[in-house]
């Protein structure tokens, strides 16, 4: 069967299940109380990525789908637009902002990716009306922190604020290291305190972002990784205690350290 006909019946599922005789649950959801599916299904379709499964992916990518149409039957219901609306918004922008390729009116060339996103920005800005708008406009608040400030930098690196190469960044992730340690050295003995410190280290974190862009690191899939890394260490861990017949929690930390260490040479 064919995509069309697959995403047809995808619409009519959805259409049957938000009906008078439809699921309980279904007819009950709202725009609002969607919002963490979304970002879950989305989390769930890295992860399929992060395994290279095929078959994981597909049915995670079908899952990140049917909040799409989810979202456009909910709005098709109050009159506002339809899947069909969405799809041919989509449709006309891919072509309108790829003139290169589809040569559309707006014309221009794209020798290669940096120049094609440069002419994408560009017809994005005309279309919006914000060339008298901040450089920084366009990148939600809602955005995880970690891909707030890089798409944020990218943006500020686009009007010419930017460092000339990587030893820029590399510097400022060091004075931010020594701005912070200094923060802590001095004690946290007021809420005052409190906000200073927490405000070194969230301009640490900013400065790392920066230096993850000129390395050419995506910082939010390098968490991730690091994050599910000690995961899997970490299960490792409890894994060798339950070989020695202890709980985790009646080693020492030396004890249980020697084992971390032992793990990692493993893996």
């Amino acid at each position: 069967m064919s995509s069309g006909r697959e995403l047809e019946r995808l619409e009519e599922i959805m259409r049957a299940l938000r009906s008078d005789r439809g699921c309980p649950w279904d007819r009950k959801q709202t725009h609002w109380s969607l919002r963490p599916y979304l970002l879950e299904e989305a989390y769930e379709v890295l992860e399929a990525l992060e395994e290279n499964s095929p078959a994981h992916l597909r049915e995670e990518l079908g899952d990140l789908l049917l909040q799409v149409v989810f979202h456009a039957q909910l709005a098709a219901e109050a009159g506002h637009f339809t899947l069909a609306d969405v799809l041919a918004e989509l449709n006309a922008k891919l072509i309108r902002r790829h003139p290169h390729v589809f040569a559309a009116p707006e014309g221009g060339e794209a020798s290669g990716a940096e120049a094609a996103v440069a002419n994408w920005e560009a017809i994005k800005a005309r279309e919006k009306d914000t060339v008298s708008c901040s450089a920084l406009s366009g990148v939600p608040s809602t955005f995880p922190a970690l891909m707030r400030a890089e798409k944020v930098q990218a943006k500020a690196a686009r009007v010419g604020f930017d460092w000339p190469d990587v030893r820029g960044p590399l510097a400022k992730v060091k004075e931010e290291a020594e701005e912070l340690v200094a923060a802590w050295e001095a004690g946290v003995s007021s809420e005052a305190d409190r906000r200073e410190l927490e405000e070194e280290f969230g301009d640490l974190l900013f400065s790392l972002v920066n230096l993850a862009r000129f390395l050419e690191i995506r910082p939010e899939l390098a968490l991730l990784r690091s994050t599910e890394k000690f995961v899997r260490r970490f299960h490792c861990l409890e894994e060798r205690a339950a070989a020695q017949g202890q709980e985790l929690s009646a080693l020492t930390l030396e004890e249980m350290d020697r084992l971390w260490e032992e793990e990692k040479k493993q893996l």
